[in-house]
């Protein structure tokens, strides 16, 4: 037997002595035969958990509630006896005897009838089965079964002999003859239809057999005595063995077995509804469902002060067709019931099978069991389980159910889990309910039944509006879990508030969770208490008073005064204060809470600054914790004294931040929802700006920058001066200006370098950066005093990267005193000046012949010089890339009648890209563009020693550069040979040919090339080379010259010994 408890008041009880509270047993069974069937049973439960006033209002009695009794032949024909106890064993073993289902009397007759015993006389199979084997045959020569048919109707079945009201009668004769009173058949049957008995009639026909007479009449007969139809209550045996043949068959038709109308036709009503499956409390009753009713269709039943109301199988059949009727929807499952306008009560029930997606309904029921359907819910998934529990909020608590919820707990989620769902259902004042979404759960695909219990709990947070509990057993590997969620207006609020694990509760709960009730005070404090069931145990949790705490902070002395120092600490002078934190504890809870609990602070001095300015007397730190005993309903308070140390920072307040939390989490009140646990105020210091404490300043602001230019005549920045420099003059006319700050804005071809103070060393400056292109200085940092003045240089690089036709440059001076509006004007100045850009390039050139020399004896044939080159390299020297440049050379190359004297015979570049070079040499075209040209005629060389692009034809060589990075060069080699013949043809002594190049550039409104624009020269001097001749006697001389000076030093040598030889004799004796 299983018990599901279910713990509710009763606002109008059944009875006076109804407790508000009752248990119920759905699987509670009644055996019938071999049956036992789950029909329920409710009881009403004491304070102390006695079990009273126990109802089953589906109880019905066995259809095994019968009176039986055997009219036994006992005759002399009656062979052998033993045969006929033995089927009275058999036959009286199946029978369920008892009070409340089978009784047995036997009634032995031949010329008399004779009570073997009454159906009183005993009350187990056992008893009858042993009283059985000790009957003896009566004997006798006449077989009277007309008077003992009578006797039994009359006498048997008499109330005297224990015949019970209500029993079902039936009667087995058992005969091997025909009657000797035939005649008073008629009437014995007659008395036996009057009292509704119903017979059985077996006809032995051994005896008949025995002798070989035809027993057609006493068949005749014995059918005559059996209620009709004869195929079901006559039997005829061959003999007296025989009758145990028959036993199983005669039991089965006695007692058919309950649930059966006939043939696979079901008859299950109220037998298995296992009433108390779902209970719901009204005002004037109870509701039950009941699951296994009408072939597990389910139903409900309401037992009321007014009576029982149980609607039929065809109530429902507007939402449950008769069609389905074999589909076990389950209806029942779950029952509640809302109220919704006009203070009409709807009653609720969930079908969580119907059609496998699950159903549930709203309806009315009358007195008389007629049910008015107002709304159906239907499920959208198969096999989730859609109304298996269901739950009425009245969120605002005014009496109208706000929002009716349904739980579909085997709802698959994410993984394929049993994640399970909670709709929600808001009440539209039309009486009906839409979906408003589903409740939200802890997201992890995990098996969870969520939804398997929901309970709307009265208001376990005191803001007014009824909360909601919802058990989720297989959380957790099957441990189990409960949520809890906050009402809100009309609605619940779909985010738990508090999830409560059965693992932190005790290691060894399972499926915590599976039952949930909120409407217990067990420790009679006035706080509702949780009573969640799990595998096995129960658990009970206690809510705990929730309480407000207000906070308040006061200082003395009010400001911080560092000029008149109080006391000392750590061995320096300080400006010493008292912190005062008053805690004043209210209760939200009902009911008398004024019970103390300890409170954790923590106060903290300056919490977002790097550097300590206040410290506290007791920890020489800027924080200090400290236990508070507070008391609901009373205010207690505390001092915390601290000091502040001489700081240059006394314009920003002290902020003073204080923390607390309630040190006892396991036991004791708690702090309400989104009450503040911190609170923070700040003390001032204190400010010489006269009585009114308000300072006004008046700050002036002058600058200037040290290049000017205009639009028409703009500034040319260039490589040696690339700094910009502003002088700025800042002055304060009225009182002290607080924490003053210069900020800067210029253009984004400016890079800040630094600030230097002019005069007076003892200002301060700090200077942080607010973007790439601004700054904010900090001006004599906290306080600019009254009539000071600074003068200090701002120095800027320009940059490499933005190049810009302007500089331009805001500065604003600001204070976080008080400045009149007319005076707020020469607190800004903006500069401007307009810029070009001086690229820093650097040509220079190259030769590897810079003179050379025209022999007069060459021959014709050498009428071209050798080949020399000249280098010309192009450098980017300054920091940014120039693009668009232009190399331009001039060559001197054809003189006067046409005559060539030079040639250019290559031109080559290398060490960078996009460099393209091209050689114009052709006279016709050189003349149409030199037109200026005087040429020089090579006789007149002696007078006039210079060829240039003025006396000469000039070739022109440009070299286009594409772009030129920062620090690249590019080198042109310019290769050229010298015509000799001209030369020698020429008067000349020596002859200057000068070439000449020139850079230039695509000039814009930001780049000029200014110097580098002028032409610059390469010369190659050619000299007059002269023959000289060698006389005849000058070489015979210096021969014969040669020979005399070698014999001079031959006879030197010889005088020397260095041709003589020792001889070998003299060598031995110098040896000896």
């Amino acid at each position: 037997m299983f018990l599901f408890f279910f713990l509710s008041p009763h606002n109008n009880p059944i009875s006076p002595h109804t407790p508000p509270c009752s248990a119920c047993a759905p699987l509670w069974s009644q055996e019938c035969g071999t049956s036992a069937f789950s029909n329920g049973i409710c009881a009403s439960v004491s304070d102390d958990l006695e079990p009273r006033e126990a109802i089953a209002p589906t109880s019905q009695r066995c259809s095994t509630y019968m009176d039986i009794v055997i009219v036994l032949d006992g005759s002399n024909s009656i062979y052998p006896w033993y045969e006929v106890q033995n089927f009275l064993s058999n036959i009286l073993s199946k029978f369920h005897i008892s009070t409340e289902q089978m009784q047995v009397g036997i009634l032995q007759y031949g010329e008399v009838a004779v009570h073997e015993w009454s159906l009183k006389n005993y009350q187990t199979t056992q008893e009858v089965v042993e009283a059985a084997k000790n009957i003896s045959r009566q004997e006798g020569r006449e077989t009277r079964t007309a008077y003992a048919i009578h006797k039994a109707c009359t006498e048997a079945f008499s109330p005297e002999r224990g015949a019970r009201e209500g029993a079902t009668k039936v009667m087995i004769v058992v005969t091997d003859g025909e009657s000797h009173d035939g005649e008073e058949l008629p009437d014995a049957l007659k008395e036996c239809e009057d009292r509704n008995i119903t017979r059985y009639a077996i006809a032995v026909l051994g005896h008949y057999i025995r002798r070989q007479q035809d027993p057609e009449t006493f068949i005749s007969e014995i059918k005559y005595i059996a209620s009709d139809p004869d195929d079901k209550y006559f039997f005829n045996v061959t003999d007296e063995a025989a009758l145990n043949d028959i036993v199983d068959a005669l039991g089965d038709r006695i007692f058919t077995l309950e649930g059966t109308l006939g043939y696979n036709e079901s008859s299950f009503h109220m037998e298995m509804s296992q009433i108390g499956f779902s209970t719901h409390t009204l005002d004037d009753g109870i509701l039950f469902g009941m699951v296994g009713a009408y072939d597990w269709d389910g139903g409900v039943l309401k037992e009321g002060i007014y009576g029982r109301v149980v609607p039929s199988r065809e109530a429902f059949e507007s939402e449950f067709p008769l069609e389905l009727k074999n589909h076990a929807a389950y209806l029942g499952y779950t029952v509640s019931s809302v109220i919704v306008g006009d203070w009409k009560r709807l009653y609720v029930a969930g079908a969580p099978r119907f059609k496998h997606k699950g159903k549930v309904i709203l309806f009315e029921l009358s007195d008389d069991g007629d049910v008015n359907i107002a709304q159906a819910l239907n499920g959208e998934q198969i096999g989730s389980y859609y109304g298996s529990e269901v739950c009425g909020m009245d969120v605002d608590q005014d009496g109208i159910t706000d929002l009716l919820l349904v739980a579909a707990p085997m709802y698959l989620g994410s993984g394929n889990k049993e994640a399970g769902r909670v709709y929600i259902y808001s009440f539209t004042g039309e009486e009906v309910f839409v979906p408003n979404g589903t409740l939200i759960s802890e997201e992890k695909a995990q098996d969870a039944r969520f939804g398997y219990a929901l309970a709307a709990a009265p208001d376990l947070n005191h803001d007014g509006f009824t909360d909601l509990v919802v058990g989720a057993p297989l959380e957790d590997e099957h441990r189990g879990a409960i949520y809890v969620y906050h009402g809100d207006g009309i609605y619940v609020n779909p985010h738990y508030k508090q999830r409560i694990p059965g693992s932190s509760l005790s290691p060894s709960l399972q499926y915590f969770g599976r039952s949930v009730s909120t409407r217990l005070d067990l420790d009679g404090d006035e706080l509702i208490d949780l009573a969640v069931g799990a595998h096995g145990s129960a658990v009970l949790l206690s809510s705990r008073s929730i309480v407000q705490i207000n906070v308040s902070l006061s200082f003395q002395p009010h400001s911080i005064n560092v000029i008149q120092k109080t006391c000392q600490r750590g061995g320096r002078e300080s400006a010493c204060l008292n912190a005062t934190a008053c805690f004043t504890t209210v209760s939200r809870s009902p009911g008398p809470h004024s019970n103390s609990f300890d409170l954790w602070v923590s106060a903290t001095l300056d919490d977002r600054k790097l550097s300590a300015r206040a410290l506290f007397d007791d920890s020489s730190h800027r924080q200090t914790q400290l236990a508070v005993r507070v008391h609901t309903g009373r205010t207690v308070c505390y001092k915390l004294p601290f000091h502040v140390y001489d700081t240059a920072d006394y314009i920003r307040p002290i902020s003073f931040s204080l923390r607390f939390k309630i040190n006892n989490t396991e036991s004791g009140p708690v702090l309400d929802e989104g009450w503040p646990t911190t609170v923070k105020k700040s003390i001032q210091f204190f400010k010489d700006c006269g009585e009114d404490d308000v300072c006004t300043t008046d700050l002036v602001l002058q600058a200037h920058m040290d290049i000017t230019g205009s639009r028409q005549k703009p500034y040319v920045i260039r490589s040696p001066r690339r700094r910009l420099a502003v002088e700025v003059q800042l002055e304060n006319r009225l009182e002290n200006a607080y924490n003053t700050s210069l900020t800067l804005h210029y253009s984004r071809n400016l890079h800040f370098s630094s600030l230097s103070i002019r005069e007076d060393v003892n200002f301060k400056f700090e200077c942080t950066a607010l973007d790439a292109n601004s700054h904010s200085c900090n001006v004599s940092y906290p306080v600019f005093r009254s009539q000071s003045k600074v003068n200090f240089m701002l120095e800027f690089e320009f940059s490499c990267t933005s190049l810009h036709s302007r500089v331009q440059m805001k500065l604003h001076a600001a204070s976080d005193s008080v400045e009149r509006e007319e005076t707020l004007r020469d607190n800004s100045v903006q500069l401007q000046s307009f810029v070009q850009y001086e690229p820093d390039l650097f040509v220079s050139s190259d030769s590897n012949l810079n003179r050379y020399e025209v022999h007069p004896t060459r021959t014709v044939s050498e009428a071209i010089g050798p080949e020399f080159h000249t280098h010309l390299r192009l450098q980017n020297l300054g920091c940014y890339s120039v693009s668009n440049l232009e190399l331009r050379l001039r060559l001197p190359s054809v003189a006067a009648e046409d005559t060539v004297f030079m040639t250019v015979t290559d031109v080559f570049s290398y060490n960078a890209t996009g460099v393209n070079c091209s050689v114009q040499s052709d006279l016709a075209r050189l003349k149409v563009r030199q037109t200026d040209v005087r040429t020089l005629h090579p006789e007149d060389m002696m007078q006039n020693d210079v060829l240039n692009c003025s006396r000469s034809w000039c070739a022109e060589v440009v070299c286009r550069v594409q772009q030129l990075l920062k620090g690249q060069a590019v080198v042109v080699r310019v290769s050229r040979r010298v015509h000799d013949d001209f030369f020698r043809k020429a008067k000349y002594k020596s002859v200057k040919i000068i070439g000449a190049y020139q850079l230039t550039a695509q000039e814009t409104n930001l780049i000029t090339l200014g110097k580098e624009t002028v032409w610059k020269e390469t010369v190659l001097e050619v000299l007059k080379g002269r023959a000289i001749p060698i006389s005849l006697w000058i070489l015979i001389g210096s021969v014969i010259g040669g020979l005399l000076l070698l014999s001079l030093i031959i006879f030197i040598l010889w005088k020397l010994g260095f041709f003589t030889r020792k001889q070998r004799g003299e060598d031995e004796n110098q040896e000896d």
